[in-house]
């Protein structure tokens, strides 16, 4: 496993984009971490998910990757870990199961979730209400990048541990 200020070096190198974008939480950027470029890198997708690993907190039962950027990292993760993965959906499908957890239960089952980029928290708080309804515990989020706007609040105020490989900060150290 690469040390992570070169894993910072090479996830900025391949992601940062520059320009005007707009943020899932509506927020406008000028500058955005393409977790599309970074995934589609099986050598620097490993060495995150290596990264990843040894964040997992202890009595991990799942690995719950948010569709669409956390399902290639939950997936590279269980098979690191032998721990089996669910994907969540955004949205239940309207055929089908119709499930937004799919891969099976999660009643009574210590989650994780798994994404990519925290900006304000919004999509794993989404997700953490839905699995909690369906009876999972979710206390811990693994993300390969935490863009520090308020995200790690904004999950700690229902009981979440955000828990990146690489913050906003140890990008900007990298460029």
């Amino acid at each position: 496993m690469a040390d992570i200020d070169t894993l910072a070096v090479r996830v900025r190198a391949a992601s940062h984009l520059t320009g005007t974008f707009v943020l899932r939480s509506g927020r406008t950027s000028t500058e955005y971490f393409d977790k599309y470029l970074f995934e589609a890198e099986p050598a620097l997708l490993a060495d995150i998910v290596a990264a990843m690993t040894v964040q997992l907190p202890p009595g991990t039962d799942l690995l719950a990757g948010l569709e669409l950027g956390g399902v290639p990292l939950a997936t590279l993760l269980s098979a690191r870990t032998g721990l089996p993965a669910r994907f969540v959906r955004k949205k239940a499908k309207e055929y089908g199961t119709r499930r937004i957890a799919e891969g099976g239960e999660v009643e009574g089952r210590r989650i994780v979730l798994v994404e990519d980029v925290v900006t304000s928290g919004g999509a794993v708080l989404d997700a953490t209400r839905v699995l909690r309804e369906e009876g999972a515990v979710v206390e811990d989020v693994l993300c390969v990048i935490d863009r520090q706007e308020g995200g790690r609040e904004r999950l700690a105020e229902v009981g979440l541990t955000l828990r990146p490989v690489l913050t906003r900060a140890d990008l900007d150290a990298a460029g």
